[in-house]
């Protein structure tokens, strides 16, 4: 029965079960110097009474409060949105708690959001740095809490950090638009992304090279806006590129309604291929060819990645690479001869 008034504590459970306080605790922890029979009778009895662990006692006394940070970017992008829920489910699965933080890619934001997380004295974070020179990546370094980066990844650094492999990416998606007939190709990013734009840029290219494309007909381009976007394509056309290859795939399903909403189409003018495979973790109504970065795998490597510099910070530091996939689904087709 749960107690009508007040936290339950650990002495209630005792004076409830007819156990110690220090039996009722290594119980609960499941401890192996206490009876399976024991800590389940202890364990059900505490559940019955509405116990809820006081992690702020805990920590006074162990220095950790097992709560992470994760810093991302905006929420409204469905990559961050399922990365943040892949992360807290295997957070949760090792006892973390998570904090969720979002610096909506702004170096000012970012480095704010560091600030709170030290002031809330989590034991580790989780970043996916916004700028080559973040100033909230030298507050981390010189914090010494344990940091990890996530998705991103600033070429030349020792810090901890779990990416896909993006150069790889870059060229499945260039090798799937050689194979379906595309001789003339571009990348289009609507802004420069820490790392993964330039190494999926070459890997893109490196694909056209073994494809025996011409550099004249392999294009890169960063618009800034809509109309940016449609005056690059339209010129692409002119010039005969028929392959597009988008950073991500949030990027290629604005790309793709720009099209249906202009004299272009998609499938006879162009065809698309994003990063990212977001389809297989939600449903969207435009399928797209894309690159699958295994969120997961990344979501789980990063939080073990981060535990284990936690408790060992020592260890020297660790760079791992996720293998990337290609998911065809219809959007690569052979190019329409053009009148």
């Amino acid at each position: 029965m749960a107690k009508e008034k007040g936290r339950v504590t650990l002495h209630d459970i005792a004076q409830a079960t007819g156990f110690t306080v220090n039996t009722v605790s290594r119980a609960l922890k499941n401890k192996d110097d206490i009876s399976r029979e024991t800590c389940l009778r202890i364990q059900q009895v505490a559940r019955d009474m509405g116990y809820v662990r006081n992690y702020i006692a805990s920590s006074l006394r162990s220095g950790r409060t097992k709560t992470i940070a994760m810093i991302s970017g905006s929420l409204t992008n469905p990559y961050y949105a399922i990365l943040c829920d892949l992360i807290q489910r295997e957070a949760v699965c090792l006892g973390y708690g998570l904090m969720i933080l979002c610096s909506q890619d702004d170096p000012d934001t970012e480095i704010k959001m560091v600030e709170m997380s030290l002031s809330r004295q989590v034991d580790g974070v989780l970043i996916t740095p916004c700028s080559f020179e973040s100033p909230a990546l030298s507050l981390l370094r010189s914090s010494g809490l344990p940091f990890v980066l996530l998705s991103r990844y600033l070429e030349g650094d020792t810090d901890d950090c779990v990416i896909c492999d993006d150069w790889q990416g870059g060229y499945l998606a260039g090798q799937h638009l050689i194979e379906h007939g595309h001789q003339n190709l571009g990348m289009l990013s609507f802004h420069n992304v820490v790392f993964s734009t330039r190494k999926r840029f070459e890997g893109f290219k490196q694909a056209c090279l073994d494809g025996g494309i011409p550099d004249q007909n392999v294009h890169y381009a960063e618009p800034e806006n809509e109309e940016q976007i449609l005056l690059q394509v339209e010129n692409w056309l002119r010039q005969g590129v028929t392959g597009l290859f988008s950073f991500c795939d949030v990027e290629a399903w604005s790309l793709i309604t720009l099209l249906e909403n202009s004299a272009l189409t998609l499938g006879r003018d162009f065809s698309v291929i994003g990063f990212d495979n977001i389809l297989g973790y939600m449903n969207f109504p435009k399928p797209i060819c894309s690159i699958e970065c295994h969120l997961q795998e990344e979501a789980r490597t990063a939080i073990d990645l981060l535990r284990k510099r936690i408790h060992d910070p020592s260890l020297p530091p660790q760079q791992v690479i996720v293998p990337v996939s290609l998911v065809c689904r219809g959007t690569c087709r052979k190019p329409e001869p053009r009148a």
